[in-house]
């Protein structure tokens, strides 16, 4: 069993859906309101049991009835005659009854009204739902890049989960349909352990300032340190100039994206080449699209390596095209020709169908020639 319990761990295997974070001690201290109640109530029947046995001489069992009977003003009947000092203390138990039913009933609805009980108990709920999630992205803080980055995933049916720390980010969360969320401070532990970051695939931090960004990408590095993650996280963010970008991309950051530059260029593309900008929209942006474009990096085991481009004769066997390749040195080549050579630590820019793009990178990850190659 030990040995099985180290290889799950070594395969980074979970075989529980549990949050990695649970609210018990939250929840106990909300139930503690309780505590008062419950205790006045259980005191009110043994109170009601004993008077009955010791004044009218009631059975054990007879006495717990009566008692029962009468705290709740149901009054069936008398299970044995009873007499007027015993009628007295029924009126009396029935007034004092009635006083802890009244005091009971205020402090539960005291405790709905403030919300936190039921808050827990639907964050908890969520919690669960958020550690069956395998391969999300986690979005951190609200805005209106998050509202359409959201559409956009929610389209593509990619999971993801939302986290910031304001307070109405359960209403925000409704009236964008965002399917998980978490109210926390996104370079926090807990939002970590809340979002189940351990089995997420990336974070997106867009808040629309630079430090936020910076204290999450060290966190998340940090934190995939802390535990030994095999494959690093995937960090997208977003920053305004050139010195924001070129300091995030140092602390980590794997893509860093300018909104304003973005929209400056596709505006000079639309207005030099308008038809081909609605033709790559429609190619390359629309989620049913026929035509994709993906960058492949080609492993050190592949059987591509040291090959030129034309004696791999990957357009005849996956019909789709190289189009850019980068070297070890991240130096870009556009429309590469046949003689161009696939070296060590090589990324080849591919475009085609789903299909052909899925078959391309089967055969460069593969070991051996596809057996198409002797029929080229």
């Amino acid at each position: 069993m030990a040995l099985l319990t180290r290889l799950k761990k070594f395969l980074h295997w979970q075989s529980s859906t549990k949050p990695e974070i649970n609210l018990d001690s939250e929840l106990y201290e909300q139930l503690k309101l309780f505590r008062l109640p419950l205790i006045s109530v259980v005191m009110m029947m043994l109170i009601g049991t004993l008077g009955f046995v010791i004044i009218d001489d009631f059975s054990l069992m007879d006495a717990v009835y009566q008692a029962g009977m009468t705290f709740t003003t149901v009054g069936f009947t008398e299970v044995a005659p009873i007499s007027n000092l015993g009628r007295i203390f029924v009126v009396v138990f029935i007034m004092l009854g009635f006083m802890v039913f009244t005091f009971s009933i205020g402090i539960v609805v005291e405790v709905l009204k403030r919300g936190l009980f039921t808050a827990i108990l639907k964050e908890r709920s969520m919690l669960y739902k958020i550690a069956r999630l395998k391969n999300h992205f986690v979005i951190c803080y609200h805005n209106l890049y998050t509202i359409e980055l959201s559409a956009q995933f929610r389209e593509n049916h990619i999971p993801f989960v939302v986290v910031d720390d304001r307070d109405d980010i359960g209403e925000l969360a409704q009236k964008h349909k965002y399917p998980y969320y978490i109210k926390a401070a996104p370079h926090t532990q807990t939002a970590f352990l809340k979002t189940h970051l351990s089995s997420a695939k990336g974070i997106i931090t867009l808040s629309p300032n630079i430090a936020d960004n910076i204290a999450l990408i060290a966190s998340v590095r940090l934190y995939e340190k802390e535990i030994a993650r095999r494959v690093p996280y995937f960090i997208m963010t977003n920053s305004d100039n050139d010195d924001d970008t070129e300091r995030l991309q140092k602390l980590g950051a794997n893509s860093v994206v300018s909104p304003s530059k973005l929209v400056a260029q596709r505006l000079s593309a639309m207005s030099v080449r308008p038809d081909m900008e609605n033709l790559i929209e429609q190619l390359l942006y629309k989620k049913d699209s026929p035509i994709d474009i993906e960058e492949i990096r080609v492993p050190d085991f592949s059987w591509v390596r040291f090959k030129r481009l034309k004696e791999t004769h990957l357009r005849n066997i996956t019909n789709a095209d190289i189009v850019g390749i980068s070297d070890s040195n991240g130096k870009f080549t556009a429309m590469p020709n046949g003689d161009t050579l696939i070296g060590t630590g090589t990324k080849l820019l591919v475009i085609g169908t789903a299909t052909s793009i899925r078959l391309t990178k089967k055969v460069i990850r593969s070991k051996h020639k596809p057996e198409e190659f002797n029929y080229v």
